[in-house]
């Protein structure tokens, strides 16, 4: 067995070190500080959004049911990356081990695809919503809305189980630090030390029939709502459809823009400092931004937000009046 064999299943099952976010930040404790911070926030006002799609009856439409999908993804995505990176920085470890970096890049993977597939599912619901708005119940039911959903999740997965086992395979015999903070695949791919050219076509291809798929769904639904909005008669309608809309394509751009930037411009644009900033902003920055496009823009979810704070706020005062009554007198 040469030398060169040797090293590369010495090191094939190495630790990876995690450089992060911390090492040319002049205040890491105060970023730590406030990375923590909004990762509580996306948690927080993802797990709000689920529990009043759930627990408020006029919250039951597709429309919701897809927005409470898309929360559930958030708070799974942002907790992969997030905790792990605040745990290093706070008992001051940057290694991961090989399994745990194929795990996390496997689940990465898996929730990215199938959120590109869901804000596809999302704009489709409305394209049938405000174009066809009589055949709605018949189109989007409850049926419908939970074979779209497990659609989403399985053909991310297909993403995750393609890309996953082919990255982790190749022989990493240079450098063990990933120039990122988790296991993306381009950053784990610079550590290879054999021909990645062929791997890195395919995972381009891949990701243009991944983007490409709901990008086409996304574009037909909002030409064909656009159009029927444009020949309303209705002001109200009007704004009311454009103010949906506008929430889901706010969404769509920030996701969409930053997975472009990621896997599709050429290596020649990218630095690990300016990965790293894209990362940052799709990975922690959109999970926390979601919850208040869709709440504090959407009427029917503040209505049911008010609602819960006002019921607890009497079911309080009820139970404070009755401790009192029960008390005895001095």
């Amino acid at each position: 067995m040469d030398i060169v064999t040797w090293k590369t299943n010495h090191t094939r099952w190495a630790d990876f070190i995690l450089v992060g976010l911390f090492g040319q930040s002049q205040y890491p404790a105060l970023l730590c500080v406030v990375i923590f911070l909004v990762f509580l926030m996306a948690l927080s006002g993802n797990a709000l959004l689920v529990f009043l799609i759930h627990s408020n009856t006029q919250l039951h439409n597709p429309m919701y049911f897809f927005i409470s999908q898309l929360s559930l993804m958030d708070m799974m995505y942002i907790s992969i990356t997030v905790p792990k990176v605040l745990l290093d920085q706070v008992l001051g470890v940057s290694t991961i081990s090989v399994t745990e970096c194929g795990l996390q890049m496997f689940l990465y993977l898996t929730l990215v695809g199938s959120e590109f597939f869901l804000l596809a599912a999302m704009a489709y619901d409305r394209y049938v919503a405000i174009c066809h708005p009589l055949r709605y119940p018949v189109l989007i039911n409850r049926k419908v809305c939970l074979l779209l959903a497990s659609g989403c999740w399985f053909l991310g997965s297909v993403d995750g189980f393609m890309l996953t086992p082919v990255t982790m395979t190749f022989p990493f015999c240079r450098s063990r630090e990933i120039q990122h903070f988790f296991c993306e695949v381009p950053a784990v791919m610079k550590l290879s030390c054999s021909d990645t050219s062929l791997y890195e076509m395919l995972m381009y291809l891949c990701c243009v029939l991944m983007l490409l798929i709901p990008v086409t769904v996304i574009s037909g639904s909002y030409s064909c709502i656009l159009l029927t909005i444009h020949r309303m008669n209705s002001a109200e309608g009007r704004k009311k459809a454009l103010a949906t809309c506008s929430s889901h394509m706010m969404v769509v751009t920030l996701f969409y823009g930053a997975a472009v930037y990621t896997y599709m411009l050429p290596s020649s644009y990218h630095t690990p400092q300016k990965d790293m900033v894209v990362s940052v902003f799709y990975t922690i920055l959109t999970p926390v931004l979601n919850p208040f496009i869709y709440s504090f823009r959407n009427k029917d979810v503040t209505a049911a937000l008010r609602k819960m704070l006002t019921f607890k706020s009497t079911l309080l005062q009820t139970v404070t009046h009755t401790t009192q009554c029960r008390l005895p007198p001095l």
